[in-house]
């Protein structure tokens, strides 16, 4: 397979508008951290920010991708030790409780942060590749890690009003970060990452959804589109009774995330193409547990199956984790290189 130069512009920009892009385009969220040496040929990390972005481009400009992922600052908001492990309890490591450890929360000033990588790394970045900025987790993601699942629930009917100012707190700075990050050049797209749900509904209901969540979601695709850049959403759940909010009100330019056990990708775009572009899709089991030629089949298909229509990127359900065998990424990754639009 030919290395191709990254073309922003005209393949991932176009899926992302809903056209045919020039190329078969390749999407992932991100990579864990020991693919992307792999991608690049290295045979370790960056040992600071810039020489690890710069990994990260080399590595997924060496695979075919238009783009890399990063953040575009240190922002974080500051939780209890046990909810960084890797795997967690939704219900544990809560910061606020009622109004008392809301006062006393530290809450992260955001145009105190270092947002410089995002022009620092211009000279290495490839002409016709983007950054896509991420964000430090979500709306929704932050407020349940900061207050704790169950103890969500409960608030919202005894305390509604310390719902919407924690929503408020958490929403306006993730607002804040998006727009600085859009002041520079490099950046092409923003993913407002924000998993949303279980495999069967919302974490809560549609109604508070969008009291006190899309609300923040609108006004981030907003801020995004007024600097003329997309805007895409990767959330992980079902989706069904919300799919409306994130096309016709929040009007997202693009959906990421797919489960077969929830929707598999060839249903959700014959459902969302026309309406929202669809991005990756391939479940993440599947890359997991299939062999290298029932991949390469299934993303050949599904390739064929939107190559005319388009708006449709061509990767994982989720992001590619540690777990997939490298073969079994290099299966999908070449049905996209050899595919003949």
């Amino acid at each position: 397979m030919n290395k191709r130069e990254p073309d922003f512009d005209n393949n991932l920009l176009r899926v992302l508008k809903g056209q045919k892009p020039n190329r078969a385009t390749l999407f992932e969220l991100y990579f864990d951290a020991p693919y992307y040496p792999i991608l690049a040929g290295y045979n370790k990390q960056g040992d600071d920010i810039l020489s690890d972005l710069r990994i990260k481009i080399d590595g997924m400009a060496a695979a075919g991708y238009d783009y890399v992922s990063t953040y575009a600052c240190g922002l974080v908001f500051q939780k209890n030790s046990h909810a960084q492990l890797q795997t967690k309890s939704i219900n544990g490591g809560a910061e606020i409780f009622d109004w008392e450890s809301f006062e006393k929360f530290d809450w992260p000033d955001v145009d105190a942060q270092d947002y410089s990588r995002l022009e620092l790394i211009a000279p290495y970045l490839p002409e016709g590749m983007k950054l896509m900025v991420m964000g430090p987790g979500g709306v929704l993601e932050n407020v349940i890690d900061l207050v704790g699942y169950d103890n969500l629930c409960i608030m919202l009917f005894e305390e509604p009003e310390l719902v919407q100012t924690i929503f408020d707190n958490v929403g306006s700075r993730l607002l804040r970060y998006y727009e600085k990050a859009l002041n520079y050049d490099t950046v092409g797209l923003i993913s407002s990452n924000d998993d949303w749900g279980f495999n069967t509904q919302t974490f809560l209901s549609p109604a508070d959804m969008r009291k006190y969540v899309f609300p923040w979601h609108k006004k981030i695709v907003e801020a995004v589109h007024k600097k003329g850049k997309p805007c895409l959403l990767h959330s992980c759940g079902r989706y069904d009774k919300i799919i409306n909010d994130v096309i016709d009100d929040m009007k997202y330019d693009a959906r990421h995330s797919y489960e077969d056990n929830i929707v598999p990708v060839e249903q959700a775009y014959e459902d969302l193409n026309g309406k929202i572009a669809v991005l990756g899709g391939i479940d993440l089991n599947y890359l997991a547990t299939k062999t290298p030629q029932e991949i390469y089949n299934r993303c050949r298909a599904m390739l064929e199956r939107t190559s005319e229509r388009g708006g449709y990127a061509l990767g994982s359900g989720n992001s590619l984790a540690s777990f997939v065998p490298y073969e079994n990424f290099q299966a999908m990754q070449r049905a996209a290189l050899e595919f003949d639009m």
